[in-house]
Formats: structure tokens, C-alpha cells, sequence
């Protein structure tokens, strides 16, 4: 929702693009930071206790985002935000593991319904309310809703054991904080390309990087394992892969609607019908590449989603300052589809490359993956966009598109072929 929302609070707050996209940087670098810490909590002091944690910090930064007296105001209360989201998904995980021990697989799926199904109606809610209420309004119709599920939390969820029988979490605080201050910098200069070259914050986001790495190398229970990474190279550039499609999607996700709104002027409920397209059409193709995977393994979905992306990309080269609301619905349908292929597609590769004991650890790599994505589609948007949103600017945002999804199609290529995972089961 936070997607349509932002044209509104980039006029009421006076921002260009480029200031209102740190409203989306943040919260997803909280995020990629706050999944693994929130996990490892979970398993220290309960997975419920986490959940119910995190929900109350979403309830309070819904109540508190619509008084926020400035910008940086609002910035920090969707940290919050972020960081109460982050316990849900890793402590909902190891509660669903812990009580459902029987067709776990099909729990997961039902989630992953919820979740896309939410992510293709968002911006078409999102739109009604802003039209509405104005950009507060999103933040205010979490209240009754995180309520209901904090209660529900409370008289439903599972009561984890004994403490005795926990894990000790070990928490890796010098990994967390290196690895907060390498993406940080790391954004700070991509942010900051639209203004200039900086060599000084590329010096200090190379330093952290290495940093990053050396510390990470001698851990025995590293934040991020960089040895996996560096030996396994099929689920590396998984991860790689997953950065990319999401830089695409969430331009496009970010980018259309203030495309829309600022420069075609289509108001906030014409936009969000148009933006369903995006989400809706993963939507319809998931179930669809499930069925092909256990048919024929991941790579042929994957092959399908970056051919979506390339065609999907040069038919919004062919949008003109006068193309029809179904000519745009049309055009984002096919990127829709991509994110069906796409998700799915990835997930179950990165499951065939790597042992099962090392699922959890690899699943929280794979979401920190997806908000690097989303982070750095923030910073291609303020570089491309700026202060002002054409037409012109639209088609260089397709192009650089063209450009990743010709990317993901290479990286698929070499992906090995046929049903992986079962072939590495039988080499185990």
C-alpha cells in the first residue's frame, strides 16, 4: 500500500523522489537486518513471546505514523514497523515446524497464498483508502486488523516449551552490526549517484564489505556463512537471481504508480485497479508453476519468468503519454507473471541445492535477498526519476529491465537442468 501512498507524502512532506524513496529504503534494510536477529530471538526466548513482541510494534507505529510531526519522524516510525515485521515471519516458521508435523509443505503453501494474495490486492486497497483518508489512512486500518491477530495470537498460537528446552540463540553481534553498516553505506552511495560520484562512500562500503567477510570467515555461527556461499555457487546465484527479479519488480511496484499519478494524473483508484495487474497475475501463474516444477524442476519456470521480464519490459518501451488504461494493464500483466514464475521458481531451486539442515539458514539468506532487491530498486528509481516522472523516464526504467532480465536469463541458463532436488537426494 505504502506504494501508492507515496506520490501523497512526497507532496505533503515536499520531497523529491529521491528523498521519499529512503520512506521505502529503510524499511526494507530494517527488514533484511531484522529477519535473522528477530529468529534468533525467537529461538531464545519463544517463538510466540516474538510473535506477539512484533505485533505489538507494528501496533504501535500504525497509531503513531499518521501524528508523525516530520519526515525523519515518519522514517523512523517505519523502522519500527520494520523491525516488529520481522518476527512474524521467522517465529511463525518455527511454530508451524514445531506443532505440524504432518504435511508441513502444504501449511507453508497455504501461507504463501495469503501472502501473494495480499501483496496483489494491496495496492488496489491502498488506492481506496488513500482516496479516502489520505496517505494516514494506511497506516490506521493496521490498528484494528494487527488487534484482532494480536488477540487471536494470544488465545490460539502454541505455548513453546519449557526454557530449559530451547536453544540457546548465539547471536553473532559483530556480523549483525558489519553487515548493517556495508548495506548502509552501500545505499548511501547509490542514493547518492543521482548527485554525484562519491568515491569516499564507495571506499568506506568496499572497506565494510571486505570487513564483512574476514569477520564472517573465522565465526563458527556466522550471521551469514560466507563460506557456503563462496563454495556452493548454484545456490549463490540463486540468491544473486532473487536480487535481480526483485530490483525489477519492485521498480516497476515503486515506479508505475507515481508514473501514473504524477505524470498521467490518474487518480489513486484507477491506479491501484492498474497496479493489480502486477500482483494478481503472480497470483493466477503460482499454482500453475508449482505443477510445472514437480513436472519438469525449476529451470523451465525460471527460463519462462526472465523471457516475462524482457517482453514484459520492451512493452513498456511502447507506452505513450496517450496509451489506454488496458494497453498499461496488459503491459504490467506480463511482468505479473514473471514474479509467478519467478518466486516459486527460485525458492524450490535454492531448496535442491542445499542440505536440509541448512534450509533455515539458507530460507532467511533468501529473504534478506529479496530486500537488497527491494533496496536497490529504490535507488535505481531516485537515480532515474529524480524530481521528475516522464514518460521519457518510464522507457529508461524498461530498458534497465531489459538489460536484468537478460541477466536473469544468462544466470538461468547455466542453472542445472531436470529435477535437481531429487538428484541431490540420491547423492546424499
Amino acid at each position: 500500500m505504502i506504494a501508492v501512498a507515496l506520490s501523497r507524502i512526497q507532496e505533503d512532506f515536499s520531497l523529491s523522489f529521491t528523498d521519499a524513496s529512503w520512506l521505502i529504503s529503510t524499511y526494507y534494510l530494517a527488514s533484511g537486518i531484522g529477519q535473522p536477529v528477530m529468529g534468533k530471538l525467537a529461538d531464545a526466548f519463544g517463538a510466540k513471546r516474538m510473535y506477539v513482541i512484533g505485533l505489538l510494534m507494528i501496533v504501535v507505529s500504525s497509531v503513531a505514523a499518521p501524528f508523525s510531526p516530520s519526515f525523519g519522524w515518519l522514517i523512523g516510525i517505519r523502522v519500527i514497523q520494520a523491525i516488529g515485521s520481522s518476527a512474524l515471519f521467522p517465529s511463525g516458521m518455527a511454530m508451524i515446524r514445531a506443532s505440524i508435523t504432518e504435511n508441513q509443505a502444504q501449511a507453508l503453501g497455504v501461507l504463501s497464498i495469503f501472502s501473494s494474495v495480499s501483496a496483489a490486492f494491496g495496492p488496489s486497497i491502498g488506492g481506496f483508502l488513500v482516496h479516502f483518508g489520505d496517505w494516514p489512512a494506511i497506516f490506521i486500518i493496521n490498528f484494528p486488523i494487527i488487534i484482532a491477530a494480536f488477540v487471536l495470537a494470544i488465545k490460539v498460537l502454541p505455548q513453546q516449551g519449557p526454557k530449559a528446552e530451547r536453544k540457546k540463540a548465539n547471536i553473532d553481534y559483530p556480523g549483525i552490526v558489519l553487515f548493517s553498516l556495508m548495506i548502509v553505506f552501500w545505499l548511501l552511495f547509490l542514493l547518492d549517484l543521482e548527485k554525484g560520484f562519491s568515491f569516499i562512500k564507495l571506499l568506506s562500503s568496499i572497506v565494510f564489505t571486505i570487513l564483512f567477510y574476514i569477520v564472517e570467515k573465522k565465526r563458527n555461527e556466522p550471521f551469514v556463512d560466507v563460506i557456503a556461499l563462496k563454495k556452493n555457487t548454484n545456490m549463490s546465484l540463486v540468491y544473486v537471481q532473487f536480487i535481480l527479479v526483485n530490483i525489477v519488480f519492485y521498480s516497476i511496484f515503486f515506479g508505475i504508480p507515481l508514473y501514473l499519478q504524477d505524470f498521467r494524473h490518474f487518480d489513486s483508484n484507477t491506479t491501484g485497479l492498474v497496479m493489480l495487474a502486477v500482483a494478481g497475475f503472480g497470483v493466477i501463474v503460482s499454482p500453475i508453476t508449482g505443477r510445472w516444477i514437480d513436472r519438469s524442476g525449476s529451470k523451465p519456470p525460471l527460463l519462462a519468468g526472465a523471457l516475462s521480464i524482457i517482453i514484459g519490459s520492451l512493452l513498456l518501451v511502447t507506452i505513450q503519454n496517450d496509451s489506454s488504461v488496458p494497453w498499461l494493464f496488459f503491459c504490467l500483466s506480463v511482468l505479473g507473471l514473471s514474479n509467478g514464475f519467478n518466486n516459486l521458481g527460485l525458492q524450490t531451486a535454492l531448496y535442491s541445492f542445499v542440505p536440509p539442515a541448512e534450509t533455515g539458514a539458507a530460507s532467511g539468506l533468501f529473504m534478506t535477498s529479496r530486500y537488497i532487491g527491494t533496496i536497490l530498486s529504490s535507488s535505481l528509481l531516485g537515480i532515474l526519476f529524480g524530481q521528475l516522472v516522464t514518460t521519457e523516464h518510464l522507457h529508461s526504467m524498461a530498458w534497465t529491465s531489459v538489460i536484468i532480465g537478460g541477466l536473469v536469463l544468462l544466470l538461468t541458463a547455466r542453472m542445472p537442468g531436470g529435477k535437481v532436488r531429487r538428484k541431490l537426494q540420491g547423492e546424499r
